[in-house]
């Protein structure tokens, strides 16, 4: 089987590995630029790719032609795309005869869309997972091949379900695989009205108002915790990012009783009262200044 593949991340980087492994020929890889400023937290696929030996093209116009010429001269049967950011036209689609296979980080047909782990966690969602699914010219709309479950446990950041759903992606993609190379993939259904869509995030959804349950502001401070740009408050003038919190106890909540919500010291360590009466111990800080529009 010929694969052309677009990939981005860690999971683009493990996928690639496992294609590798089951002796797919990936003929080329497209992959993203890298944004001025991005903090390169992940894999990089082109540095996969090197090392694996295979070709590869930055490609973050998938409308481009000279994309859709480069993936013609490929011949590929088989498209796959494992957490390229951008939807792929159904024309480029097209030119795989066994079929267009997207890595989708989340159990659809829950969280489809941008950002699935990060708005799971935000969500407070008890678990996620990952998809194969086929492409079609909605996004994350088509049948499902197969999945995998991974907890979300009660502290867990955006960042360690993120290397969860990693590991729940590589297994997904290895038994998957000789059912699409034997050409019998599973077509379960994937039923859209049973399931949600975000979209993307910006750094300024990660902005904390602490009127909110405290429940809900944890949510957030984890689901954008660094790597990922932060939930942040503002304090005299200058942005704080919160970078590691934790729920705070009983009796920290009763000491904060009849404090306004926001940010407050107790006992030597910083807190934040919310908008219900629960709190948060803030345990690490990341100072911005000046605060940003």
């Amino acid at each position: 089987m010929r694969a052309v593949v677009f990939a981005y991340s860690n999971v683009g980087d493990r996928c690639l590995r496992v294609l590798q492994a089951r002796g797919v020929e990936v003929v080329l890889v497209a992959t993203h630029t890298d944004h001025p400023g991005e903090t390169l937290w992940f894999q990089r696929v082109a540095d996969t790719a090197d090392e694996l030996g295979l070709p590869w093209i930055y490609a973050d116009d998938p409308t481009a032609p000279e994309l859709a010429q480069a993936v013609a001269d490929a011949e590929p049967d088989v498209i796959f795309a494992f957490y390229y950011r951008s939807m792929i036209p159904v024309s480029l689609l097209a030119l795989a005869p066994q079929g267009a296979y997207n890595l989708h980080g989340s159990l659809l047909p829950q969280f489809r869309g941008r950002a699935p782990t990060n708005w799971a966690v935000l969500k407070g969602a008890s678990e996620t997972g990952a998809t194969l699914h086929e492409m079609v010219a909605k996004p994350d709309a088509g049948f499902i091949t197969d999945q995998q479950a991974v907890p979300i446990l009660p502290d867990d950041t955006a960042e360690q379900v993120f290397d969860k759903v990693c590991v729940a992606a590589e297994q997904v993609l290895w038994r998957s695989l000789p059912a699409l190379l034997a050409g019998t993939p599973p077509r379960l259904p994937n039923d859209l009205a049973a399931g949600s869509y975000f979209g993307g995030r910006k750094p300024e959804d990660g902005r904390i108002d602490w009127n909110r349950p405290a429940a809900e502001v944890y949510n957030l401070i984890r689901a954008v915790a660094p790597p990922y740009p932060g939930a942040f408050t503002e304090v005299d003038g200058r942005r704080l990012i919160i970078a590691k919190a934790r729920r705070a106890r009983a009796e920290v909540e009763n000491a904060l009783s009849h404090h306004a919500p926001g940010l407050h010291h107790l006992n030597g360590q910083l807190y934040a009262r919310c908008g219900d009466g629960g709190a948060i111990h803030v345990q690490d800080t990341i100072p911005i200044s000046p605060a940003k529009d």
